[in-house]
């Protein structure tokens, strides 16, 4: 069955992982995607660690259900042979840093005059304009800018960290999917083919927000029940690990005094109602808990807290979030085998649709993989092929 993006034709000329990522999700739910790789070695991300056959991991990751085509877009033939693809094209989608798309030929005026009702998609660090938006940006940067490795001080050592992945990346890659889909169904009401900007900053402020800057959004000082954002984003130690339990009402708040064996303070008034959250009764309970649970082996309290039916984790290894029962009837990892790179590991898409699912899209191509299956489409023979190539623009 097709995917409910069916018909959408997109050209791809992004790198790394927010502009791969963001088309990918878009050729998971149907749409056909035609990857533009740099002469030579195709996209860098390609060269990453987690490396096999000639394929990275991390590029593998972002590149699902496309088709590779190389072509050296700083010559006259390669730019006709993309305005080309444009031509055919619902969307164009690049992430370089501003102006650049615009020095290679393929900015949005470039391209709109070959196709007026195209939707133009781009990703870039800072923004189009401003004190920012001509410097080089990366992940680690935009979590220091955006309040991300403030938020992870732990109270045990209070020092800003960043998180180990690349969130404001995935952030600004499910803003512009989210973007694209949203322009191509104005277009279809009607609305010409527009410009769809997403700033990696812009993104990741906004994704880390809602709970994020919680104490920054009601502005002075008579806010209720204060609390630090992320402060219950906490590892709770037993006796052998540690634990991960959220409780959010005050019923689940007592349900972890029984847990440890503290009826006494869970039927007490401190614990009920208002007064539950107070700060000195906030303080109690958590001591008390805190206390009980490091005198108990993990897997005691993991029970006993799925017992009491309060939300409740243990700490698992990446290599158990493999085979945890929940993601396993799930399907939520999809393993499988390529005949050049071997055997892979991908995670099923997120949302699935009941009425038009589709089947699991292609693994990630090789470099330039249907460079003559592309070309030939658009009616490039096979002479005019061989003097591309010996012209070098194309592999």
């Amino acid at each position: 069955m097709a995917g409910p993006l069916a018909g959408v034709r997109i050209v791809d000329v992004s790198e790394m992982v927010s502009g791969p990522l963001a088309v990918m999700v878009l050729a998971e739910q149907g749409a056909s995607v035609v990857k533009v790789e740099p002469p030579k070695y195709g996209e860098g991300n390609r060269q990453l660690s987690n490396y096999r056959s000639g394929m990275a991991a991390l590029f593998a990751n972002c590149n699902h259900g496309k088709r590779s085509i190389g072509i050296d877009l700083k010559t006259e033939e390669g730019l006709e042979l993309v305005r080309e693809l444009v031509r055919g094209a619902d969307v164009f989608v690049q992430n370089w840093r501003p102006g650049v798309a615009e020095r290679l030929g393929v900015g949005e005026a470039d391209l709109r005059t070959h196709n007026p009702d195209l939707i133009y998609a781009s990703i870039n660090g800072y923004g189009d304009d401003g004190p920012y938006a001509n410097r080089r940006g990366f992940d680690p940067v935009f979590q220091a800018l955006t309040g991300y490795a403030d938020a992870q001080l732990n109270p045990e050592f209070p020092m800003p960290d960043l998180m180990r992945n690349a969130v404001v990346d995935k952030a600004s890659s499910y803003t512009l999917a989210q973007g694209i889909t949203a322009a191509l169904f104005a277009r279809e009401r009607g609305a010409p083919g527009q410009h769809v900007r997403v700033s990696m900053l812009d993104a990741g402020l906004m994704f880390f927000w809602p709970d994020g800057m919680l104490r920054h959004t009601l502005v002075g000082d008579d806010v209720e029940n204060y609390m630090v954002p992320g402060e219950r984003y906490q590892l709770t130690p037993t006796a052998d690990g540690h634990i991960v339990f959220w409780a959010s009402s005050a019923e689940q708040m007592r349900a972890t005094l029984r847990v440890v064996g503290r009826d006494d303070l869970a039927d007490s008034p401190g614990q009920r109602g208002a007064a539950a959250i107070r700060d000195e009764n906030q303080t109690e309970r958590a001591t008390a808990v805190r206390k009980g649970l490091a005198n108990m082996t993990t897997e005691d309290a993991y029970q006993r807290m799925l017992d009491h039916d309060v939300p409740v984790a243990p700490i698992l290894s990446q290599q158990q979030v493999l085979v945890d029962p929940q993601i396993t009837h799930n399907g939520c990892v999809i393993e499988a085998t390529h005949p050049v790179y071997g055997r892979y590991r991908r995670v099923r898409p997120a949302a699935r649709f009941s009425e038009t699912a589709n089947q699991t899209t292609a693994p990630a191509a090789l470099y330039a993989e249907h460079t003559d299956e592309i070309l030939e489409e658009l009616g490039v023979d096979d002479e005019a092929r061989a003097g591309l190539r010996q012209r070098g623009v194309i592999p």
